[in-house]
Order: structure tokens, then sequence, then C-alpha cells
């Protein structure tokens, strides 16, 4: 693989597609820097090297050019504190200022140029666009995992510019590591955890991992889809009518391939979507009308854990309910610790997808499995199969 490991990087200027898509409060601070955070060792690593590091990043989804709820301002900062050194700015990633700033730079020092998404160019792959950018700089490395599915011009097309100088970050690097040595080198037993509410997003997932797999957890609102299509009565819980059939096939693939595929035998339901409503653990397949399943109950959270504690490797992606309200929490605490358990006695650990690391991080688990990946829709993408635009930019 080739990584910033491999390059002489003295006196060099090097352009970083980082990931700083983080999330802001109403006065503009950083709520969870896990995507920062994850940048550090490369920015570091190539500071003292020598060279003079120019961050580039997209925030949100700007629709019409600059808006200041979306500037890069704001992560200056929370950035210069992490690098232990004074981050510059330029207000524009192309154009006369950002030039002469990416000119001007030392060896060691650091500047952030504004967001990128300001310019449509960007997310439309454009090639003039990428081609300014790349001016800016000898190298290119791109550290972006959370963007390596989009063929934007700073995450693919630069990287034509830079035939024999691009390379992966620390983050691109160990991220592509560990999916591999969940999907190549797992050992046995590999023990799979989707949650989450819908079906929609998952099927691709399921379908590509059935022949890996030797346990299939099914878990979140996506669980009454499938006891739907095994007859179940699921009251008003949330459901995809139109995928009944597809998770009817998967049930017979996991069947024909010997997968164990464990569907929660009972769930915590409640008479409203409210952390206050009223709550009782019926069989999941038994849900009165009027109410709604909200987590998996006592008796599947007991299965899973054994299961999940049994497995040398395990791929974790969504909750088991909705862990935002405490009430109904349980079953994602559950599952988060049974994971903890079973780093501790060795097993291999990928946790992936938003609201998985939101609650990983949320119950402080995040040094307790192996690894925590930054990017949710690359990271299932990679997980489907599918070839990702940022990754295949570097090696080809």
């Amino acid at each position: 693989m080739n990584t910033i490991n491999n390059y002489d990087f003295k006196d060099k200027k090097v352009l970083v597609r980082v990931d700083f898509n983080v999330p802001l409060n109403a006065n503009f601070e950083i709520t969870d820097d896990t995507r920062i955070r994850a940048t550090i060792p490369t920015i570091q690593k190539l500071r003292e090297e020598g060279a003079a590091v120019i961050l580039m990043s997209h925030l949100g989804r700007p629709k019409n050019g600059p808006e200041d709820k979306f500037s890069l301002k704001h992560v200056v900062a929370d950035l210069s504190e992490k690098l232990g050194t004074e981050v510059q700015f330029a207000d524009d990633c192309i154009g006369k200022q950002a030039g002469e700033k990416a000119a001007a730079l030392k060896s060691g020092e650091v500047l952030l140029l504004e967001n990128l998404r300001f310019y449509k160019e960007e997310t439309a792959g454009d090639v003039a666009f990428a081609k300014k950018l790349s001016g800016l700089a000898d190298v290119y490395v791109n550290d972006a995992f959370g963007t390596a599915h989009r063929a934007h011009a700073s995450t693919a097309v630069i990287a034509r510019f830079f035939p024999n100088a691009k390379m992966f970050g620390y983050v691109m690097g160990n991220e592509l590591k560990s999916i591999n040595k969940v999907l190549k080198e797992g050992k046995k037993p590999f023990t799979a955890i989707l949650g989450g509410a819908k079906v929609s997003g998952k099927i691709e997932i399921i379908n590509n991992l059935l022949d890996k797999v030797d346990n299939l957890i099914i878990g979140g609102g996506m669980m009454f889809t499938f006891i739907k299509a095994k007859g179940g009565k699921i009251g008003s819980s949330l459901v995809e009518d139109d995928l009944i059939e597809t998770a009817r096939k998967a049930m017979n693939k996991a069947e024909e391939l010997g997968v164990n595929l464990y569907i929660p035998q009972d769930a915590v339901i409640a008479d409203k979507f409210a952390n206050d409503a009223n709550q009782k653990c019926r069989p999941s397949n038994e849900i009165p009308d009027g109410w709604m399943g909200l987590d998996i109950g006592v008796e599947a959270s007991e299965t899973f854990r054994k299961v999940i504690e049994s497995s040398s490797t395990i791929l974790w992606n969504g909750p088991m309910g909705v862990f935002e309200m405490d009430n109904f929490a349980e079953g994602t605490i559950d599952v988060a610790q049974a994971i903890a358990r079973a780093t501790a006695k060795g097993a291999f650990s990928l946790v992936g997808g938003g609201d998985s690391v939101a609650a990983v991080n949320k119950y402080h688990l995040q040094d307790k499995v192996s690894y925590v990946s930054t990017g949710g829709g690359a990271m299932l993408e990679y997980i489907e199969g599918k070839t990702l635009p940022g990754v295949a930019a570097i090696e080809e």
C-alpha cells in the first residue's frame, strides 16, 4: 500500500485531503472531534519530516457558495490546539490568497483552506477545479476515508495531477487495513451485527456478508421487516413493506449457506415514540396494535451477548434500538459491552457507521474495540464490494 511511510517530504509542499466534516452546535463549537483527532498522526508525521502542510476539506452541504455556518474557520482553534502550532487559514480554497499563503508556507507550518464545497465544481468532479487545487503543492495525500466513496475533485480527480507523488495518509491506510482484516483475513467465528432503522441501506451489505460470516445478528428498526417476513405481528413498528420479499430471500440464502441468522426473539415496546412512553417487553412477533418496538428485549440481548463473546472477528454497524432515548438504549449498550469484552479476550472488532460510532463514544468504549471507522458510507460501500474512487485514484 502506497502510504506516507515511504516518501521523503523534506521541503515539499504537501496537499492533504482530510475529513473535517464535524458536527457543530449553535455556537459553532465542535460536538464530536473524532474525525479531527484521527488525522493528527498524519499531519504530525508530515511536519516532523519537513513538509509544509496544506489541508483541504469539506464541511456540511452548503447549497449556494460560501455560508458562515459551513466555514472551516470554526475548526482552526481546535486544530491549532491539537497540533500544538498556530494553524493558518485561507478564506478560499483556490484563488490569490490561497496561492500566496501556500507559496509562503514554511517547513513544519500548517495551512487550512476554506470549505471545498463552496464550489459546485468540487462535487461535480471538475477537472479544471482539481487542477487549480493541485497547483498549490508538490505531493498529494488522501486521508479522507469518509469521502473515499465519492468521485469528487479533491478526493479522486486531483490524483491524476500527481502521477508519482500521490499516497494514503494513516487514516486511509488504517481504515483499508482494518476492513480488509475483517473481510479477507477474519478469524472464525466471524459475527456481523447490523442495526439501524432501515433494511434498504443494508441489503447489499447483507448479501455481500452472507458468504463470509458465521453469524449475522439483526437488530434496530430493520428487524421488523424480517419479523413481518416470517409472519409475525409487529404492531406499529417501523417496517419497509416493499423489502419483505428481499428480507425473505436473505433468510433463505443464510439457511442455504449455513449462516446462523439471529433476529431478536423479544423487544422493548412502547405506546408512543418518546422516552416517557409506557413500555413493556414482549415477544417481537406478538406486538399489539398501537405499540411499537423501540429496542431489543432482554432475551435477545442475552442471546446476542453469547454469540458475540464467542466470536473471533466482529463487525458492528448500526444500533439495536433508539439509543438516543435512555429508556431504549439498553440493547445497544449490551451489544457494545459484549463487543468490548470479546475484544479484551482477543477478538478483532471493527465498529463503523455514524450511530454505532456515536454509541461507542457515548459509552466510552472507543478504546475497548479494535478499530472505529471514521467513514460510515465509505466503509459500507467497501464492505458491499464496491470500488471506492478515492482508493482507486491512489492505487492506479
